[in-house]
């Protein structure tokens, strides 16, 4: 069933994408209003499409009533005007992987959003406090890392920027609790934080064996599910969360760190050039259907 907060806060996320209205799916199913901003009305529907077919799946299954459902959609408005998530308690950014794309976020946000809010990054692998730097307000800045599909995955990584305040990091906590989440907390702004970190040196060591002809995708995969207890291997999660996606993390830890572990292979590179971006072109160290 629905979380209810004991305290709803004014939730604004920016980005209609896949993460932005999963964010915003979870936030008014526990009881938030939401704003969800992105810059056309066509990506808004979209997003709004999906909350609606999730919503009507957890209907479905049992997971909520057709009213609570309503209620929660009822709860988020859409609007391309970046001006509109002004009175926010709680913003959430989460728009395309590429720091200069964030920055430009996190400049209008620093002049619109109120005094006290909390402005939080969904950033998988961009250190917090290169973010927090272009603002005037490093403090309020925090790491709010979902996992895809937002509204079944349970964990959210928070990161705390060189500034980020004890009080802006605890009011990311209870929000990110609110919604029915568990919390891990990155204590030093590290690239790649835990999660991002761990996968893509397991996913770059992976497509490194591939390539050089060590093993098959599928005996790669099935080594790390049987031998490691995992449920989905490297290269399968590569697929599932996009090659295009890892390759750009695997980057931007690498221009961090200088670690050649992080150091992705020319296949993926070839691959994101050629579209074999996983499940959603149809191909990526496997092929789909349908």
């Amino acid at each position: 069933m629905s979380n209810v907060p004991t305290q709803r806060q004014q939730i604004a996320v920016i980005g209609a994408g896949l993460m932005g209205a999963g964010i915003a799916q979870v936030s008014a199913q526990a009881g938030h209003p939401v704003v969800l901003r992105d810059v056309t009305e066509q990506a808004l529907r979209r997003g709004l499409d999906a909350i609606e077919a999730s919503y009507e799946k957890f209907v479905g299954k049992g997971k909520l009533t057709a009213e609570e459902a309503t209620a929660a959609l009822g709860r988020i408005t859409t609007t391309t005007d970046l001006g509109a998530v002004g009175e926010a308690d709680i913003v959430i950014e989460a728009v395309f992987e590429q720091l200069e794309v964030k920055e430009a976020v996190f400049r209008e946000l620093d002049k619109i959003a109120k005094d006290g809010a909390v402005l939080g990054s969904n950033t998988s692998a961009i250190p917090i406090t290169r973010i927090a730097a272009v603002t005037e307000r490093p403090e309020s800045v925090v790491g709010v890392h979902f996992f895809s599909p937002v509204p079944l995955m349970r964990l959210v990584e928070l990161v705390r920027g060189y500034k980020t305040s004890d009080a802006a990091l605890a009011t990311a906590r209870t929000f990110a609790e609110g919604v029915g989440k568990e919390v891990v907390v990155v204590n030093r702004d590290v690239a790649g934080f835990i999660t991002t970190r761990l996968i893509t040196a397991l996913v770059v060591e992976a497509a490194k064996l591939y390539e050089s002809g060590v093993a098959s995708a599928e005996d790669i995969d099935t080594a790390c599910r049987l031998g490691f207890g995992h449920p989905m291997g490297p290269l399968q999660t590569a697929d599932l969360t996009g090659v295009d996606i890892l390759l750009h993390a695997a980057r931007n830890i690498y221009e961090e760190t200088q670690d050649e572990k992080f150091a992705a292979p020319e296949i993926m590179a070839r691959m994101v050039t050629a579209g074999d971006l996983g499940r959603k072109s149809g191909r990526g160290f496997y092929g789909y259907q349908g």
